[in-house]
């Protein structure tokens, strides 16, 4: 029998050398994973000592444990009386005011008939999602300038509608790779789907399979892969893969091997994100979160209320920013994820690797000029999918439209309208993708809110069409559409 562990004896393991964390109950020694952990060892040592559940469970998968540390790592379980602790200790643990906000707002939620539009879904995240969980799911780089940019990107094109042309049946079906989608449209790669509802990205799997679009899993997905497998509706439901390059190709091939083997069916390699962004929404969020309390308690103090002490709770949970051996570790809730990422990727490498490891069509996830579009479709790939693309989109459609013939072009972010979509396809995508949307969804409704965000595309992308003259996505060409650079001419007035 695998012996028993108390706190104190848990807790005497508190540091780089000997590093334990209890979750869920059980004990075990992450010492020697700590500098394979792909978040960083710093992250973990924040729980030497004691139990990380709360931060454990809602990111990783359930299988994460029993990948990723042998066995022998696993010591045993707590004691009934270190378990009894820490239940009482949560139960007691008073709730935060972001805890109060949210209870409030899930109890006022509208109902999901009165959900028009993504901007609605969005809306309804917010005011539901914990503060951290929307802070990640929303963040961008920097000043968010090219995140607010592509929302603005299709705006910048109008359409050329055509007349008097039968548009009483419409078809929106298109192919992926080969793959049968109902919609030109899928769900882009989004990590960490357990934030924001308990099911995560497995909600995301199923809707899509009821609705018949395809799903691009993260390869931080907080589901492991065979569970989304599993929430699939059928076995012919296809599942894309979204693979960030390990510096460690061993990592990588083994994580490649995992998903042909359970039956994924493309690979898409991230290219854009060697590094993690500096997304300061995201690392600003615990400090945000310590001031609401800090407002709070000083006015219970200047209340007079009798046992407030105007001291702010330990909650170790919440302590994302916090000192670690004297230094501040500044993380939020992305820098968590991968501090093992390739650095040295290139063409010369990284992409003939790639090739000779899978046999899954390949697709380069990033692209943001079209010299690289170019190279890619030298390269023999299967697909791009395009970053900036309000930029990069129309420039391959200007300068290189041949690219459109050797591979599939794709786009994915600031997509909000049926309309987004339809001016993408005119400009020669094949499909576009949403990750964000598809996590506001899962978060304010679960399935329901993937189903109905599918239905919103579905309708705006049908009336949209039917008011172009076109009845198939093949209709949709070039010349439906024009750019129209209004704001610099707006600005010489």
């Amino acid at each position: 029998m695998a012996r028993v562990w108390s706190l104190q004896e848990v807790a005497e393991h508190n540091n780089a050398s000997s590093c334990w964390v209890i979750i869920s109950n059980k004990v075990y020694d992450v010492t020697e994973f700590l500098p394979e952990h792909p978040g960083g060892s710093k992250i973990i040592l924040k729980y030497a000592g004691r139990d990380a559940t709360k931060a454990y469970e809602p990111i990783h998968p359930k299988d994460a444990l029993d990948k990723h540390l042998p066995q022998e790592k696993h010591l045993g379980p707590l004691d009934s009386t270190g378990a009894k602790e820490l239940q009482a200790t949560l139960a007691t643990q008073p709730k935060t005011q972001d805890e109060i906000r949210v209870e409030k707002a899930r109890a006022r939620k509208r109902p999901i008939n009165q959900i028009l539009s993504l901007q609605d879904m969005e809306d309804v995240a917010r005011e539901v999602l914990p503060y951290k969980a929307w802070a990640f799911y929303r963040s961008a780089g920097d000043d968010e300038i090219t995140y607010n940019e592509n929302r603005r990107a299709f705006s910048r094109f109008f359409f050329h509608p055509r007349i008097l042309r039968p548009i009483s049946k419409i078809d929106t079906s298109t192919t992926i790779l080969g793959f049968d989608s109902s919609l030109p449209i899928f769900v882009s790669a989004a990590s960490l789907g357990k934030l924001g509802h308990p099911l995560g990205e497995a909600n995301i799997t199923h809707g899509c399979g009821r609705m018949g679009i395809i799903q691009m899993v993260s390869h931080y997905a907080s589901v492991s892969r065979p569970e989304l497998m599993a929430a699939r509706v059928n076995e012919s439901q296809p599942l894309f893969f979204q693979l960030y390059p390990d510096r460690d190709k061993s990592v990588s091939a083994k994580a490649i091997r995992e998903v042909e083997e359970l039956g994924f069916n493309a690979m898409f390699m991230t290219v854009d994100g060697p590094v993690n962004g500096n997304r300061e929404r995201d690392l600003r969020a615990p400090f945000d979160l310590e001031e609401q309390e800090r407002i709070v308690e000083e006015a219970k103090k200047a209340s007079g209320k009798p046992g407030e002490s105007g001291e702010l709770p330990e909650r170790p949970e919440d302590a994302d920013n916090k000192l670690v051996d004297g230094e501040l570790v500044l993380v939020g809730t992305s820098g968590g994820l991968r501090t093992t990422a390739e650095l040295d990727m290139s063409w010369t490498d990284t992409l003939p690797w790639l090739q000779r490891t899978t046999k899954l069509p390949i697709v380069l996830k990033g692209i943001q000029c079209v010299d690289d579009a170019v190279r890619a479709a030298e390269a023999g790939v299967h697909g791009i999918l395009l970053s900036n693309h309000g930029v990069v989109l129309y420039r391959i459609r200007k300068q290189r439209p041949d690219v459109f013939d050797k591979l599939e072009v794709y786009i994915d972010g600031g997509v909000h309208r049926g309309t987004d979509v339809l001016k993408a396809l005119c400009l020669g995508a094949r499909a576009v993708g949403l990750g964000r949307a598809f996590h506001f969804a899962n978060s304010a409704y679960g399935e329901a809110g993937v189903i109905q965000t599918i239905r919103i595309l579905q309708r705006e992308i049908i009336l949209g069409m039917r008011l172009l003259g076109v009845t198939s996505v093949q209709g949709l060409t070039p010349n439906l559409v024009e750019r129209v650079d209004w704001q610099p001419l707006l600005a010489k007035m």
